[in-house]
């Protein structure tokens, strides 16, 4: 994500060092530079100069003031400082304060409208304790309304639907009485999208935040299409007057663009950033924290919370039960591994810690890299995954038919899972695993 634009800036903030302060001179390379990285990471022009004006003025005033910080430092903090700023400033929360509250969710089609609103529901189900109803007012597109049960069942909320209307305003004044009837407290409403904005669609959509008055409206755009979608919500901004915006495919080939200049450009915030495919991975926006992802700086704050999410405290104290005795099997090491990609995937994770990011910008990192060890523990009969001794040549190549991999592979996967847990094993001898389970009390605590 950003990968870029990190290397570019990073190419700008080079061109100080060496030199003892920031002057006239000097930072004229360096400004140009920064320019030149938000033009390719598709900012429009006229919010890059005006970026990079405030950037020199302020250097200019504050190489005086902090004569000691070097000058390629001193431009970093200036570059995070401005980026916050013009990406909003401060987090911005999501209004559903109503009873029930209305989130009304526009977009054009393939931006990721309906994903979004399964991840909404799981996000105000888990982390806000309420009780979302889905609304399916998509009456055009094919399995638009399939893909929403799917996403329903999937996060374990009710969903509203009516199969033989093609009246998406009725539909989701309806859902609103049947969300009362159901103790549902918020509503989620998945409307249509189209290829491309037309009078048709913004009609259709302006009768429904009409017909419903949400409390929140949520524009949805595609960060890969960078200046396109901030002009798509600019231009639905014109019509429906929404709350904020929700980036989605954060974690593709994002160049940037959308996320730094929506908040300037249409004046509306970014309320959520999306970065993969499963239920889990929806995040508030916080302004800083993509400023110091976009400088390379990672996001340690968003992978902790990450990892207090799947963290569960009664099973890990069984776990280090298990571990203490040499008892974790591969029954613990599958469970290990589903806690790890309902996390996100596995690149964009890595790069949320400080100094991997530019390590890791040129690896191609598989998110299905946990495949074939799954393939090879699901090959296994309980009894083997849970005595992971029984394991013979006999039973090696029973498993090897089963998942399809040679008998080296298996091999190797488990001296290597062997070696995992002998490490585990030292770790809690050593009490390095009571300090650790102590730590991530701590955090949850916070």
């Amino acid at each position: 994500m950003f990968e870029n634009l990190q290397e570019r800036l990073d190419g700008a903030f080079k061109v100080l060092s060496g030199d003892a302060k920031i002057t006239e001179l000097n930072i004229a390379t360096s400004i140009k530079e920064i320019r030149r990285a938000l033009v390719a990471a598709d900012v429009n022009y006229k919010i890059a100069k005006e970026f990079t004006d405030k950037v020199k003025d302020k250097a200019l005033g504050e190489s005086n003031l902090l004569a000691s910080v070097k000058p390629g430092e001193l431009m970093v903090k200036i570059v995070m400082d401005e980026m916050v700023e013009l990406m909003g400033g401060q987090v911005t929360g999501i209004n559903i304060k109503a009873n029930p509250g209305i989130v009304l969710v526009a977009g054009l089609q393939g931006s990721g409208k309906t994903t979004f609103s399964g991840k909404l529901a799981n996000y105000l189900k888990n982390k806000k304790s309420k009780k979302p109803l889905l609304v399916a007012c998509d009456v055009y597109r094919p399995a638009a309304i399939s893909q929403l049960k799917v996403l329903a069942e999937q996060v374990g909320v009710k969903i509203y639907t009516e199969e033989g209307s093609k009246n998406p305003v009725e539909i989701a004044q309806n859902s609103i009485q049947y969300a009362k009837e159901n103790s549902c407290d918020v509503v989620i409403i998945d409307t249509a999208g189209r290829l491309a904005i037309d009078e048709e669609m913004m009609t259709e959509i302006s009768a429904i935040q009409n017909g419903v008055q949400p409390t929140e409206t949520l524009f949805v755009v595609d960060s890969m299409t960078g200046q396109d979608a901030v002009n798509t919500a600019k231009a639905f901004n014109d019509i429906i007057n929404y709350d904020g915006v929700v980036l989605t495919k954060l974690d593709g080939d994002t160049r940037g663009g959308a996320a730094l200049s929506v908040k300037y450009t249409v004046g509306k915030p970014i309320k959520f950033v999306s970065t993969g495919e499963t239920m889990e991975t929806l995040d508030v926006f916080y302004p800083d924290r993509m400023a110091q992802r976009i400088l390379g700086m990672g996001d340690i704050v968003s992978f902790v919370e990450r990892a207090q999410e799947q963290f569960d405290e009664k099973e890990a104290k069984k776990l280090e039960k298990k571990i203490r005795k040499n008892k974790f099997d591969f029954n613990d090491f599958l469970n290990q591994i589903a806690q790890i990609k309902k996390m996100g995937d596995l690149k964009s994770l890595m790069g949320m810690i400080p100094g991997v990011g530019k390590q890791i910008k040129n690896l191609d990192i598989d998110d299905k890299a946990f495949v074939k060890v799954e393939s090879i523990i699901h090959s296994m009969t309980p009894q083997e995954r849970k005595s992971p001794e029984l394991l013979n040549m006999s039973r090696k190549r029973r498993i090897a038919k089963g998942c399809g991999h040679n008998i080296h592979e298996i091999n190797m996967f488990i001296k290597q899972f062997d070696e995992m847990r002998k490490m585990m094993k030292m770790m809690s001898n050593s009490k390095g695993m009571e300090k650790m389970m102590q730590g991530m009390n701590n955090l949850r605590k916070r």
